[in-house]
């Protein structure tokens, strides 16, 4: 397979899954204290939203790519 090929299938598949899912949490250590033996962190979920446009704008990316030959 080229290059072109695997970009456009990554491009289709992330495309369907940011309009499956709408987008993805992750998890970020932000602070961080040691004070003897006792240690706290704090922890924040950051949430990123995949905007339906980006989805689509994607998957027809991917298709052109894949379907239009040189």
């Amino acid at each position: 397979m080229s290059a072109v090929r695997l970009l456009a299938i990554a491009l289709i598949v992330a495309g369907a899954l940011g309009l499956l899912y709408g987008g993805f949490t992750y998890t970020r250590e932000t602070h961080e204290a040691k004070l003897g033996p006792i240690e706290l962190s704090v922890k924040d979920k950051e949430t990123v939203n995949v905007p339906v446009w980006a989805g689509v704008g994607a998957i027809v990316a991917g298709a052109i790519l894949l379907f239009v030959r040189k």
